[in-house]
């Protein structure tokens, strides 16, 4: 018995087709379930007391605003927060800086060594990060002896060893060497150099990988804890992360107040996330260049 030609029967087409995407809806809808449920735990307890974040309540019975307020007071957030926006902005600026110019030169420029040089380099991003914990703090403990600035309970301990992404300059490398060579040899016939070429011509071509870079670096910085609670041994210069410790004490967890500092930590994050996402999504999509 011969099948049915689509056109007689198109309702089994279309009921395949709604299945198809019913199954697939289903399935994302219960991935953003279970993404997001973490996140409003965290918020629902962060307004509860604190008898009803200990005995495991999902939804508060009464709004306590008031454990914002607290968790910034009690935890010293002030503090923890401008030490947090100058680290940050420190590192990112000296990791987009050296990371631009490493990228281009790797891309753009023939040195003796030059692809030896970026296969050693790319060759560290094997190593497990733990593993240079601690020679890492023996380089910024011996700098801090011999170097005319303290590294130690410093901001240099915290920002210069993160300033050199090997991420960072080999995602840059890979689109400055796409931009076209006919581009570069019209501005060297233009009478321009190297930094006027990175600086009018190529930078431009890649604002996407740029901002990836700053968005991943600003939230590596502004979520690190181990590495700031090894160099620093008091608050002058902790990031916010290091604030959170504030409501564990001997009697156990004051949850509902970490919680709210929890949501007070990660709110620049999802700003700056809802502001940049277009861009931040175009970015994975495109090679790089326009047209």
């Amino acid at each position: 018995m011969t099948p049915e030609h689509p056109r007689q029967a198109p309702w089994h087409y279309k009921a395949r087709r709604w299945l198809g995407r019913g199954l697939m809806y289903a399935v994302l809808v219960a991935g953003a379930a279970i993404a997001l449920f973490p996140f409003l735990w965290m918020v629902s307890v962060s307004l509860m007391s604190l008898g009803e974040a200990i005995s495991g309540n999902i939804l508060p019975s009464t709004l306590h605003w008031e454990n914002y307020a607290i968790a910034w007071r009690e935890a010293d957030f002030s503090e923890y927060f401008l030490n947090t926006v100058q680290i940050t902005a420190i590192t990112l600026s000296g990791e987009l800086f050296f990371s631009i110019l490493a990228a281009y030169a790797f891309a753009r420029m023939k040195f003796p060594g030059r692809d030896l040089i970026f296969g050693i380099l790319l060759s560290t991003m094997m190593i497990p990060a733990m593993v240079l914990v601690i020679p890492n703090f023996l380089t910024v403990t011996w700098l801090g002896r011999v170097g005319p600035i303290k590294w130690v309970n410093n901001w240099p301990a915290l920002t210069i060893p993160f300033m050199g992404s090997v991420f960072s300059i080999f995602l840059l490398r890979q689109f400055f060497a796409q931009v076209p060579d006919d581009l570069f040899d019209a501005a060297q016939i233009d009478g321009a150099g190297h930094w006027q070429f990175l600086w009018h011509v190529a930078l431009p071509l890649v604002k996407a990988p740029i901002l990836v870079i700053a968005v991943l670096s600003f939230i590596g910085s502004w979520n690190a804890l181990a590495w700031p609670l090894l160099v620093t041994n008091n608050p002058d210069w902790r990031p916010i992360a290091v604030g959170l410790y504030n409501f564990i004490d001997e009697a156990g967890s004051e949850l509902n107040l970490q919680m709210a500092g929890s949501v007070i930590t990660i709110l620049p994050i999802l700003i700056l996330y809802f502001l940049t996402q277009r861009q931040f999504t175009e970015s994975i999509a495109r090679s790089g260049l326009k047209g």
